[in-house]
Order: structure tokens, then sequence, then C-alpha cells
């Protein structure tokens, strides 16, 4: 008997025979054999595959990823170094102690140099018995993965793939459109740089010293080096409550501070936060000069690295500080963000809001004097708390927003010659971090200097 005619006839047969269904029951037990052809799904494999792939995950990390590039970086920063103290050797050898000390210099700087190559051959080896070892561990995993995708019989996984291919067609479209549509540019300001049209890189990726400890700080190089720092780079991090900073840490060279080698720190105040230490994560160096918001006050600080001299000079009474108008986007506000600096080929600016403005981008020249003084200032339509960061370039200010995770904006414009503002901007920044806490243009360089989310980081200008 078949199974359905079992089913009818323990339906039907209660409903004219009650008392011959009770008596056959107590006699006959009815049995059904459900027999499935299908394989056992293996499931030791699928939680091996998942092993791997986790076990992947924590060997290869993007720390690991850079880390040959910021060796690399570091032995040519290093070799470029070298190559200036000892043209600079041959032009001071007049035979006395002075070229004995400059010989023995060069001698130290080369055993640094060889130290270098040593570790990058010692990574260099560990990275190619990991990539060996990785790949055959992937190769394991993708076969494993075929094998188990016979069990697909809904076919989830080929509907997956074409899905995944309809959205890169997608995306290759839309920057097809967009290549044949070039996005709005600046006109060429002062500066004889042309427009700027794309950023490109980013062109230095890294932890500091510090690792992840510090959210918050900024980077990058005196705009206005004296004689001999011009290869120095400064390093600040907020290391009370990711608001305030009371030293500041200069290195020799790019490469030794990648590196953490050699740091030299500067202490506005031993205690922080206190009077006329950092408040804020924006902050420049200029004329061995750093100039940043002073603690719980509306005023610019400028702090000589030298003499460990600190000056200010008041913003107007109605400027926001203390987090009154700070940088920020939906998903979070840059705390103590209210001042922004920034430094391009005429000097030193600050950018602010008053709510004489209401709440708008106030633009001022600080005079690099000492004290410093506010000189021109220009008032713009810009909201401050639309903007994530800000920076000049030939005296045009560009304003930057929040895309996603991966795309930061530059969408906004204000020359100060022409006082002419532009919202129509569409160039991209690719991050590799989630925010963005500091910027500012070098116009040595003509680089970005980017900190985010404790990564240093350098982007470069394209101009038409």
């Amino acid at each position: 008997m078949s199974l359905s005619n079992i089913f009818i006839f323990l339906i039907l047969i209660p409903l004219t025979f009650p008392q011959a269904i009770t008596q056959s029951a107590r006699r006959k037990d009815c049995v059904c054999d459900l027999k499935n052809s299908d394989a056992v799904f293996p499931m030791n494999k699928l939680k091996k595959v998942e092993t791997d792939a986790l076990q992947c995950t924590g060997t290869i990390t993007s720390e690991k990823m850079t880390e040959l590039d910021r060796l690399v970086l570091g032995l040519q920063q290093r070799i470029k170094q070298l190559e200036d103290n000892v043209v600079m050797l041959e032009k001071e050898d007049n035979k006395n102690i002075y070229g004995a000390v400059s010989l023995r210099i060069i001698e130290l700087e080369i055993a640094e140099i060889q130290d270098l190559v040593d570790k990058l051959n010692r990574t260099t080896k560990n990275y190619q018995h990991l990539s060996v070892q990785t790949a055959a561990q992937l190769e394991d995993m993708k076969d494993t993965m075929v094998e188990l995708e016979k069990f697909d019989n809904m076919l989830v996984i080929k509907k997956d793939r074409e899905n995944q291919r309809i959205k890169r067609e997608l995306e290759q479209c839309k920057e097809e459109i967009k290549a044949t549509a070039p996005p709005p540019t600046v006109p060429p300001a002062r500066c004889g740089l042309g427009r700027l049209v794309s950023v490109a890189g980013p062109r230095t990726y890294s932890l500091t010293v510090y690792s992840t400890s510090y959210p918050y700080g900024a980077w990058g190089r005196d705009a206005n080096p004296a004689p001999g720092d011009e290869n120095k780079y400064w390093l600040v991090v907020l290391s009370s409550s990711n608001v305030y900073g009371h030293f500041v840490r200069q290195y020799g060279t790019l490469s030794t501070l990648l590196l953490g080698i050699g740091p030299k720190d500067t202490y506005i105040s031993s205690s922080n936060p206190a009077t006329n230490t950092i408040q804020g994560s924006n902050m420049v160096m200029y004329g061995n000069m750093l100039y940043y918001n002073c603690y719980y006050t509306y005023s610019v600080c400028q702090f000589n690295m030298a003499t460990r001299a600190v000056s200010t000079v008041a913003l107007p009474k109605d400027a926001g500080y203390n987090n009154k108008f700070p940088f920020a986007h939906l998903g979070t506000t840059y705390s103590y963000t209210d001042m922004d600096f920034a430094t391009d080929e005429s000097g030193v600016y600050v950018i602010y809001a008053t709510t004489s403005n209401f709440g708008n981008v106030v633009i001022s020249k600080v005079e690099t004097s000492n004290p410093p003084a506010l000189n021109q200032t220009w008032s713009t339509s810009l909201h401050k708390r639309t903007v994530t960061n800000t920076f000049m370039v030939c005296g045009v200010l560009y304003a930057t927003r929040y895309v996603n995770t991966e795309t930061e904006e530059i969408f906004y414009s204000y020359d100060t010659k022409t006082k002419v503002e532009r919202y129509d901007l569409k160039i991209n920044i690719k991050k590799m971090q989630t925010n963005i806490e500091f910027l500012n243009y070098d116009p040595r360089d003509h680089l970005l200097y980017v900190y985010s989310d404790a990564y240093i980081l350098t982007y470069e200008l394209i101009f038409q």
C-alpha cells in the first residue's frame, strides 16, 4: 500500500467504522520508512573552511600589507638624506675636525641604512613564506567550496554570483558616465598651479608609533621651515579625552617618523589640559611656530618651538568655541573642532564660525608676527556643521564632506580674491579609515596631510 493510500485509509475509516479501526490499531501498527537519496552535507568541511578563513584574516592584516612599503619608503628617505650629507661633506672638507665629525655622522647613517636593509630582507623572507603558505591554504579552501557547491540544489550561489556581476557592471557604467562629464573645477588662482581636478593616493598610509591608541591627532611638515629643518616632520596626538594635547613630537625625516626612530618631544605644559595647551585636532606649523586653538578660549595660540613661549590673539567675541560650531556629519561630530587652521603659499589662516554670520564659515588671515594678529577676514555662506574639514590652496578655501565610509568629497570652494563661492565641486578622496580628523595642505610638496582614526596619510593634489 502506498503512503498516500495509507493516509486516506486512516482518515476515511474512522468516519464509518470507529470501532473497527480501534480494534485494528490494537492488533497491528502502521510503519512508514522515508529514505533520502541525497548525500549527507559535510558540515565538518564547512566549519574547517570558516576556521581557515578566520585564520587568514587574523594573519594578513592591513598593517602587514603596508609594512614593506613603509620600510622601502624609509630606506629611500634615508639614502636620499645620506646623499645630501655626502655632498655637504665634500663641500666642507677642509681636513679639520668638523670634517671628521661629519664623516662620523655619515658612518652612523650608513649603519642605520644597513639595519633597515637587514630588516627589509627579514620581512621579505617572512612574507614569501607567508605567501606560499596562504596560497596553499586558499587553494584547499577553493577546492572545498567547489565540492560544497554541489549541495546548492536551489542554485543560490549561482544566482548570487550573477547579482554581483550585474552590480559590477552597473558600477562600471556609473564610472564611465562620470568620466564623460568631468566635474566643475576652480579657476586658476595666483600660484600658477592651474585648476584642482582630482586627488590621488594615498601616497603614505601608516600607523604611528602609538598604534591605534589615539584616534585624534595631526601631523605634517613646517610650511615655512628654517634652513636645515626642511626634512623635519611633526606629530601631535590628543592624549587626553581625544580632545587635549600638550606636547609636539618631531622627527628628522619621514622614514624615522614611520619607524618611530629618534623622536624629539617639546612640551607646551607639563600637565594636560592646562592654560594655552592644545584643544582639538586642528593645527599647523609655520616658521617653527605651532598654531592651534588655545585650551578653553576663543583665542589662537602661537607656540614657539625654540623658546617654548606662547603668544595669543583672540577671535571675535561671537566666534564659536568649546564645541559650539564643530565639524560634523550625520554620523558623528568631530569634538572641539570649532577652529581649523590652514597653510598655503601665502601663510596661515584660521577658519571658524560666528553667531553674527549665523554659524557659517569665516576665514581670517593670521599675521605670523609675535604676537600674532588677525588680518583680512572673509565671510561665507557655508554652514560649518555641514563640513568635515577645510584646507587652503593659493588663497582658495576648499571644504569636504562625508559621503560614506570609503569616500570624502571636496564639494565647496571660496576664492578670497574674487569672493566667488561654488558648491558644485565633485572631487573625491579615497579614504582608508572611516573618519578624517585632520587635513591640511603643504604648499612645498602640494600634498594633503591627513590624520584618520590613528593613521597618518598623504594625498597628492592634481592640478590641470
